[in-house]
């Protein structure tokens, strides 16, 4: 009886050593068939996004009837409409629709109003969609007489005008994510960029006029590169091209501190309500949420417009530095107000704006093979580049999560790995009773 309950343990082990080989078999083959495409494959249209499914909305149903379209906290799409015909195809979409009381046209209408009356600077106006007003700051440089004269001004256009006074004041903004000097000041690397032949820094455009030679430390004895075109004010946005023509290694990340970095693998249009991050030399990684969008802003050296606002910090030391969320790459910082110990607004130059009037392109994953957990770029490689984040994959993802993703091959590769153990080891183990079995039955008939 014994024996025959050996016999069907055995038996059941190795049953079920055979059904681990065919399961773990399964789940490589599946795992293979549905890998994710590479670092190098092309981002998922925005339009599959809530951001972009709120602009769907807007186009279609037009700037009279519409007032803008932001992300919730739930991260659904939410569109101001004026009329309950538009209201009810909103809803009909699947996204969340706001009544309110003036269109687009009307706040895009009275911005133009105000870009019309004598320039303040110290000032700065955005569409405030989410409450369906524009909103004019003025700093502490902007004189009682000046700010009496546009609010007059405001008061012409209607009541949907909002005036405020803000802290500190409205500056452009040195340094960045990784410092780059000349002798205009000290900025900062935004994004490498190329046009096919060349690579590019992608900086902002206050840094310095066409002509400025980069170094990328404070000796000045590694020239990074030359300012060869750009736009300030109006827009705020310039390129310098690497002296040796090529970024080098790791030119997809954008350094956050400590050695680390984030991956970069493509370009994407804001979204009011949206997560971002910036990265500066001074305050390094910090996060916020667009708070409005074609914002116009009246510098001291002159004004630009088409900005997006932003509650995310940034001090002196952060101008030029790359904005960006869950690898898309967003702006570069122009400039704003306040400080990273009490708060305060910060805009960015918008990215596909400025890369379509220079005529280049973002470099992403895959073109340089840049490695998870690379060490931080050395001062040969790109300025703009940083370290992934140790632990991680090249997406950013922890590895142990990786590893235990039904996607990936390393969870059927362990099942057919202990199932091959088992079937060894009740082979060895059925190997070793008969063995033993054998000697005591021929010590038995020797006796």
């Amino acid at each position: 009886m014994r024996h025959a309950r050996r016999r069907i343990v055995r038996r059941v082990a190795r049953l079920a050593a055979v059904g681990g080989l065919l399961l773990g078999g399964t789940m490589v083959t599946r795992a293979v068939a549905s890998e994710p495409p590479g670092p190098s494959a092309a981002p998922r249209a925005l339009a599959q996004t809530a951001s972009g499914a709120g602009a769907a909305l807007v186009a279609r149903l037009g700037g009279d009837r519409t007032a803008g379209h932001w992300v919730d906290a739930d991260g659904r799409p939410v569109v101001a409409v004026t009329d309950g015909a538009a209201a009810d195809a909103v809803r009909r979409a699947g996204a969340t629709a706001k009544t309110v009381r003036h269109s687009m046209s009307e706040l895009t209408s009275a911005a133009s109003t105000l870009r019309s009356a004598p320039r303040v600077p110290g000032t700065a106006w955005a569409l405030d969609y989410r409450s369906n007003e524009v909103v004019v700051r003025g700093d502490r440089t902007v004189s009682g007489a000046d700010w009496s004269r546009l609010t007059a001004v405001a008061e012409g256009i209607g009541q949907f005008v909002r005036m405020e006074r803000v802290e500190g004041t409205f500056s452009t903004r040195l340094n960045g994510a990784e410092p780059i000097l000349s002798t205009a000041g000290r900025c900062s690397a935004g994004f490498n960029v190329t046009d096919g032949t060349n690579d590019f820094i992608l900086t902002a455009g206050h840094c310095g006029p066409t002509g400025s030679v980069w170094f990328g430390d404070g000796e000045g004895d590694r020239q990074v590169g030359e300012t060869v075109a750009g736009s300030f004010p109006g827009d705020d946005f310039s390129l310098v091209e690497y002296a040796g023509g090529t970024a080098g290694g790791d030119v997809d990340v954008v350094a956050v501190g400590a050695g680390k970095g984030v991956r970069i693998t493509g370009t994407g249009e804001p979204a009011v309500g949206q997560r971002v991050f910036r990265s500066g030399s001074t305050s390094g990684l910090r996060a916020g949420r667009v708070t409005a969008l074609d914002a116009t802003v009246n510098y001291p050296e002159g004004t630009v417009t088409g900005l997006i606002e932003t509650d995310v910090c940034a001090e002196p030391g952060d101008s030029g530095g790359p904005m960006f969320s869950e690898g898309l790459a967003l702006g570069v910082t122009s400039g704003g107000s306040g400080d990273c110990a009490e708060g305060g607004t910060t805009f960015f130059q918008p990215l596909p704006e400025a890369m379509e009037s220079l005529g280049v392109r973002l470099i992403v994953s895959g073109r340089e093979g840049a490695a998870a957990g690379t060490p931080a770029p050395s001062a040969s490689g790109a300025v703009g580049a940083g370290a992934a984040a140790p632990g991680t994959g090249a997406d950013g993802t922890p590895l142990l999560a990786r590893l235990t993703d039904r996607r990936n091959v390393g969870p059927g590769l362990l099942v057919v790995a202990g199932s091959l153990v088992a079937l060894v080891a009740t082979r060895w183990i059925r190997t070793e009773q008969d063995r033993k079995a054998y000697r005591r039955q021929y010590s038995a008939t020797w006796g």
